[in-house]
């Protein structure tokens, strides 16, 4: 990868953001909570504070070890990850220009062939438009910013309806930090009202979205521009008849009914064999039973989803598989946005329910009676995110991993994004390219190649 003075600078200032970041924490967090307190849990809270303060250790490590003009060399770093729920390295390596010698095979036999050295090098896109989602409103936004400063780019910030005053505030740090205001933007407003004219805008060169089946949209007026989307999933949770049933459940209420359900990586759909399907159905109805249900400010683990609209949608699936026959583990409330949770069970394909992500605290049971059987459904749907398998044999596992269109399959836990540095990416309509901070950086540059003749006698021929 190429980098000039400006590069260099922007990756020094990283630093510099992280500390500023960190210390101007609470007001964000303060700003966020104020939004968002009747609409999303306090525990998500606590995450986006614990996430905020894991984002900053991250600027600070891509900013750690930067190259300097002096030496262009490899950069390989780590850092140890101590998050709120996974204990990993975070890994970044960064390709700097790179040079081969190929003999050419083009030249006749009677003429004298030719050296070619290959000079590759990875340059700036330009403007990388960075869209986040309402959930993760500070952590997927510097996980976009990041990437593309590190790369040379500039970056405009249309952040979340929901998130807007935190991104002005988090970029503000940047600001603080050292980065001019023309390298780092933020522009607020309605997509329905703004979206068309950032995403179709001549001068983005770059699009990295985190969100629904509006990415969809924007893809199609794009243009000739890289994208990186995630656009959301139908999770399947495949269970065996050999898997472990307590885990299986225990996972099932982290996966499906964390964040209210309003996760891309949650669990969308449990696929059960039918002879361990009644010992599973009560175990997590037991567990279910045990979810606290209220605003955010008691602490309570469902809370209102984040719109009325969004209530409304989920309310079409449950009463459509109510018509056609599902059984209700539990009863079926609502009061505004506030939904109680609720696991279907004895789900059919020809339900709305079966094949829609409802983002939302309702989870259905399909009960299958083969492995092919649950394969089958998990491919049949339009989405193509994560899946997940709990079974004792690891051959199953690798086999049904392989056979699944998903762009990630957990192995006896609920689905995740998991840390930055890792890969992170979705099939068919979940999304297009991989995020992660490498695959990132790589989006978000482009290749150059310059050529090199270099008459000498080739004994390549022979």
């Amino acid at each position: 990868m190429a980098f000039d003075y400006c590069s260099v600078y922007n990756i020094k200032l990283l630093h510099k953001a992280a500390a500023i970041l960190k210390e101007h924490r609470a007001p964000m967090l303060n700003v966020l909570s104020k939004r968002l307190r009747n609409r999303l849990k306090m525990q998500s809270l606590k995450y986006e504070e614990q996430t905020l303060e894991i984002s900053g250790v991250l600027i600070a490590f891509l900013g750690m070890k930067g190259p300097n003009t002096a030496s262009l060399q490899r950069m390989v770093s780590a850092i140890v990850y101590e998050g709120y729920c996974h204990d990993g390295i975070y890994v970044i390596m960064i390709k700097f220009s790179r040079f081969r010698i190929v003999p050419t095979s083009l030249a006749k036999p009677d003429m004298i062939a030719f050296f070619m050295t290959t000079r590759q090098i990875q340059i700036p896109l330009g403007v990388v438009l960075a869209i986040p989602p309402f959930n993760y409103p500070v952590n997927l936004a510097v996980s976009k910013i990041a990437p593309a400063l590190i790369a040379g780019n500039s970056i405009v910030l249309k952040p979340p309806t929901q998130g807007a005053v935190a991104a002005l505030h988090m970029v503000h740090c940047f600001h603080l930090a050292g980065f001019p205001k023309g390298l780092i933007s933020c522009v607020t407003g309605k997509g329905s009202e703004i979206g068309d004219f950032l995403t179709m805008h001549p001068g983005v060169s770059c699009i990295s979205f985190t969100g629904g089946d509006t990415g969809i949209a924007i893809s199609k007026k794009a243009g000739m521009i890289p994208l990186q989307m995630e656009l959301g999933g139908k999770d399947a949770c495949i269970i065996l008849e050999d898997g472990d049933l307590d885990l299986a459940a225990a996972n099932i209420i982290k996966g499906g009914f964390s964040y209210s359900g309003q996760r891309c990586t949650a669990v969308k759909v449990i696929l059960i064999m039918e002879s361990v399907a009644d010992t599973l159905v009560e175990k997590v109805k037991a567990k279910v039973a045990k979810l606290t249900v209220g605003p955010p400010e008691d602490d309570c683990d469902i809370t209102p989803v984040v719109t009325e609209s969004s209530a409304n949608f989920i309310e079409g699936l449950v009463m459509d598989a109510k018509q056609k026959g599902a059984t209700f583990c539990q009863e079926y409330k609502r009061e505004g946005n506030l939904i109680w949770p609720l696991l279907l069970d004895n789900v059919r394909p020809d339900m709305r329910i079966a094949w829609e992500e409802p983002f939302g605290p309702v989870l259905p049971v399909i009960r299958i009676n083969s492995i092919e059987e649950a394969i089958h459904h998990s491919n049949a749907s339009n989405f193509g995110l994560q899946g997940c398998i709990f079974t004792r044999d690891i051959n199953k596992a690798i086999l049904i991993s392989d056979a699944m269109e998903t762009g990630t399959v957990q192995i006896n836990s609920a689905p995740a994004r998991g840390p930055d540095h890792f890969p992170f990416q979705g099939l068919k309509d979940s999304g297009i390219g991989s995020q992660g901070i490498t695959n990132s950086i790589n989006m978000m540059t482009k290749i150059k190649s310059t050529v090199i003749n270099l008459p000498t006698p080739s004994y390549a021929m022979g």
